[in-house]
């Protein structure tokens, strides 16, 4: 399998339209559940893959296994672009917060929720609040890596994580009750 996507990518770079083709639905749902992870709803995600997509193919050239894995560059390519994509339809709030208090999460009652549900939850998180918590919780990014991502402080970063929490809690405590 590695061989063949060696193979593909060494087609794409020449242009080879057929070899695109086939990388795009190779790597469809890989790209997918990563801009899922970002976006509303599936016609958010698809709009993000069509650009994360021609990104891939225009910089595939550039592409050297050496350096990391493909899926890793191309994960790398579709968080970025659903960065963008959340930057165009929402403002960051630039608040200088240096701590954040910590909610208290009732793991009991995430426990009680399937994860389709929390990821509804998640998804109606004000797209900021959003960002970062997918970022921080799922990705697995530092606050400091989230700040030079987004362009805000490391504190704001902190407090939009802290809002996200507390927000789950509220709306996971109502499914609940």
């Amino acid at each position: 399998m590695e061989q063949d996507l060696g193979n593909i990518i060494t087609e794409c770079r020449n242009g080879n339209r057929k070899a695109q083709e086939q990388l795009y639905r190779l790597l469809y749902g890989f790209a997918m559940t990563i801009a899922m992870r970002y976006a509303i709803d599936e016609h958010e995600a698809a709009d993000i893959l069509g650009h994360a997509f021609v990104k891939m193919f225009k910089s595939i050239p550039s592409f050297d296994a050496s350096k990391g894995n493909f899926h890793g560059w191309l994960k790398r390519i579709i968080i970025n672009e659903s960065l963008d994509h959340i930057k165009q339809r929402s403002r960051f709030t630039s608040l200088e917060l240096d701590t954040a208090e910590e909610p208290f999460i009732n793991n009991d009652i995430i426990e009680k929720t399937d994860a389709a549900a929390i990821l509804q939850l998640i998804k109606q998180l004000p797209p900021a609040t959003h960002a970062v918590f997918v970022l921080y919780a799922i990705d697995g990014y530092t606050h400091k890596e989230i700040a030079g991502q987004l362009s805000i402080s490391e504190g704001t970063s902190k407090w939009h994580l802290s809002e996200a929490r507390k927000i789950l809690q509220q709306k996971l405590a109502a499914i609940r009750t």
